[in-house]
């Protein structure tokens, strides 16, 4: 794949050649929200041009941007508007609608592209001597802030841009390990991988536009993690490039030798350095892969059956359970422009027959391994869900999310193109506390938003799915859509923000379990962590950056 920034949207999800498609149902899909929303308009909200965009003064001298491209090239050292306006931001619903504004306090005064360790450690030196930030950018795809150019009291900011380092460096096969750079894409490291016969196996959303340093930065976990493991659990081994040196750390499956130093690593999110080179576990590729799906009458069925199935140690790559709103929301949502088929209207008639109801909820399950694993997976599954009320519905609803579970993201550009809030947000808890988090978690959403919508008099679309699970607990991951304040956005996001994170850590959630901390979840890492917890981690970060030069107002508060 081409990864050209032109190629890329500076003020959206993906390709600039790429759009959510529609289908044509455009103005059935505005009725429906309309609807949904309560609201009598969808306005048009187009996003400033990026030459009228207000572009804070740069405030890098000439002596200095010579000095970096004596260190680097001059083609990897970029003062433009568009490579400044391209790594201003992440991907978040709060970076967007800020880049869409044209609202920006700061933006990096210059973006460097190194090649190498020594590059990098020579970087580190000069932000020292000239006391500027440094921002580690892999894919640029945080949504948590967590690339935002801050400056934080120093003298100017640099983004450090590391996608052209991006080899592959080595496969152990006896070892089932590969060391790669930290720039490379999720693309690209799956390509180089799968011509040997192996798989990492990580797929977040964000996988064709994140890179491998990203995953281990944010502590990131894909959609396959029941099979392959997080980012914590297939990342083996690192170098670091800090400001007081280079760290390596070892890779051994296992050691007793004190605190493992990996795991301050990852999640890390660049307070301590460049990750560089990362080594990581790998799987050979599978032979056989089976996605299908379950209805429940209720999500606390569904729920029940995913910790069973965890629990048995189950042989599975994924378990995502919709809750019923968002089983409802999908199902509306590809139907829109449609008439109801002579299949579907007997369908519902078969599932209220058999108890269901109008507002099933639908589990999808993965299974990738052997024709032998699979086969086996698919046995046990099938008897736990039955055996819990479960009606299986074969493998088009599995086949039609796998086919399109990077695309969603789209949407979100289009629906702020007419005035409409997606946002998302995520934790995990413990099965004993799973269904109370979901509950409360979903009211706190929709009764913030109703306080801090002064438009609609509909309700907010607020839905929820397990997305991760494991033998003691499972992810929660709500999606919300509302209408946008459009004098104010970024303060009705704060406000929704703000209440929503505190009823998750006051009811047993972590503020994140796969999208990282950043700026965002930054307020709330004393709740979770503890004064303590987080002197501890302070003192890690000022004995490898003494000058608070990496990623400032990032994970620490």
């Amino acid at each position: 794949m081409d990864y050209s920034r032109e190629k890329l949207k500076w003020n959206g999800w993906g390709w600039l050649a790429q759009d959510f498609d529609l289908h044509g149902r455009e103005e059935g899909l505005w009725a429906f929200l309309q609807s949904q929303l309560g609201i009598d308009d969808l306005p048009n909200t187009p996003a400033v041009a990026m030459e009228d965009m207000p572009l804070p003064e740069n405030r890098l001298s000439r002596s200095q941007i010579a000095e970096l491209r004596g260190l680097l090239t001059e083609d990897r050292v970029c003062v433009d508007r568009y490579e400044r306006l391209f790594h201003a931001f992440g991907k978040s619903y709060h970076d967007l609608i800020r880049l869409r504004r044209g609202d920006l306090d700061e933006v990096p005064d210059g973006v460097v592209y190194p090649e190498s360790s020594d590059e990098l450690a020579a970087l580190t030196q000069f932000a020292t001597t000239h006391h500027l930030a440094l921002i580690p950018y892999g894919g640029g795809s945080s949504v948590v802030g967590g690339i935002e150019a801050r400056a934080g009291g120093r003298a100017g900011v640099l983004t450090v841009d590391l996608t052209r380092m991006n080899r592959v460096l080595d496969i152990d096969e006896e070892s089932l390990l590969a060391t790669a750079e930290a720039g490379i894409y999720g693309p690209q490291l799956e390509e180089h991988l799968q011509k040997h016969g192996y798989t990492l196996g990580h797929y977040p959303q964000s996988f064709q536009f994140s890179t491998l340093g990203g995953w281990i930065a944010a502590r990131g976990a894909g959609q396959q993690s029941n099979r392959y493991g997080s980012a914590a659990k297939f990342f083996a081994g690192a170098t670091v490039v800090t400001p007081c040196g280079t760290l390596h750390s070892i890779t051994t499956p296992n050691s007793a030798a004190g605190p493992d130093l990996r795991h301050l690593i990852a999640g890390s999110e660049g307070v301590f350095g460049f990750i560089t080179e990362a080594t990581v576990r790998l799987h050979p590729l599978p032979t056989a892969r089976d996605y299908r799906g379950f209805l429940f009458s209720e999500f606390k069925a569904g729920a029940d059956v995913i910790r069973q199935i965890m629990q048995e140690h189950v042989d599975v790559a994924m378990l995502r359970l919709s809750d019923a709103d968002e089983t409802w929301f999908l199902s509306q949502f590809k139907s829109i422009g449609k008439p109801a088929s002579w299949a579907s209207k007997a369908t519902s008639a078969a599932l209220d027959l058999v108890g269901v109801g109008e507002k099933p909820c639908v589990l999808l399950v993965g299974l990738e391994g052997t024709t032998t694993s699979t086969s086996a997976s698919r046995v046990a599954i099938a008897r736990i869900a039955m055996g819990a009320g479960g009606i299986p519905i074969g493998a088009k609803p599995g086949k039609g999310w796998y086919g399109t579970r990077f695309d969603m993201p789209y949407l979100r550009d289009a629906l702020l193109e007419r005035g409409v809030g997606v946002d998302t947000l995520e934790t995990s808890t413990t099965w004993s506390n799973v269904q109370h988090l979901h509950q409360v978690v979903r009211k706190q959403i929709a009764t913030s938003i109703r306080r801090h919508t002064r438009v609609g008099n509909g309700e907010p679309i607020v839905m929820a799915h397990i997305s991760h699970s494991y033998t003691d607990g499972a992810s929660l991951y709500f999606t919300f859509i509302f209408p946008m304040s459009l004098q104010a956005p970024v303060e009705q996001w704060r406000a929704i923000k703000r209440e929503v994170s505190d009823a998750i850590l006051e009811n047993g959630g972590t503020i994140s379990h796969h999208h990282g901390v950043g700026t965002d979840h930054r307020d709330w890492m004393t709740g979770e962590k503890g004064e303590l917890g987080i002197a501890m981690l302070k003192a890690v970060r000022d004995s490898v950056d003494p000058h608070g030069l990496m990623n400032p107002g990032k994970l620490l508060p």
